[in-house]
């Protein structure tokens, strides 16, 4: 059975948490509350889906160095900023760095509810985008350097025989590779195999 997409709150006032947190039973969804970034990083797993409401004024590391850290790290954990103290430069900060939005405290119920489910969809499409990358290179690391030449030169548009042409080859070399790459890779006509290369 698949793990339930958790929602991570970061906030250092307690009510501000058990009220997200009320909000995150309300979508049946469990919730982790912490009251510090640095709190938050000693128990996160990157491979747990879910979403983050991090706010941004907190003493220590403030959110947006939270923000900073996870995206250093790579992680793509879709994130909803929450402050009461948010202007228009910090609000375009957060969101170029990726934050799905920013909610003024104090937020609406929906407003928030809207927001977390928006963010739990995004993660959903992230974690899916990433399986199927995953994939993609399992199977294009199996092929042969000379298979890749073949397959490059497909998704250029070419045909086998001015792949032929362009490697000094026979025709029935270059079909030979052809068959044996759309093997390893799994696919079945060039547009799935055009897929397969979109997605590295």
């Amino acid at each position: 059975m698949a793990e339930k997409p958790t929602i991570f709150v970061v906030d250092d006032d307690a009510a501000v948490r058990r009220a997200i947190a009320s909000a995150g039973n309300l979508l049946d969804r469990p919730v982790r509350q912490f009251a510090s970034a640095t709190e938050f990083l000693a128990d996160f797993d990157s491979s747990r889906p879910g979403c983050l409401v991090l706010d941004l004024k907190m003493p220590g590391m403030t959110g947006i160095e939270l923000q900073q850290r996870l995206a250093d790290d790579g992680v793509a954990l879709p994130i909803v900023v929450v402050s009461g103290h948010a202007d228009v430069r910090i609000a375009v900060d957060v969101m170029t760095r990726g934050a799905i939005t920013l909610l003024e405290k104090p937020f609406r119920l929906e407003e928030l509810l809207a927001q977390l489910r928006k963010a739990l969809e995004q993660d959903e499409k992230n974690r899916e985008r990433a399986k199927e990358q995953a994939e993609s290179d399992a199977k294009l690391a199996g092929l042969t350097a000379k298979e890749r030449e073949v397959l490059e030169a497909i998704a250029a548009g070419k045909t086998n025989r001015e792949i032929a042409e362009d490697l000094g080859l026979s025709l029935r070399a270059v079909e030979d590779r052809r068959a044996r790459l759309m093997k390893k890779v799994q696919a079945r006509t060039v547009a799935e195999l055009v897929q397969v290369l979109a997605r590295r």
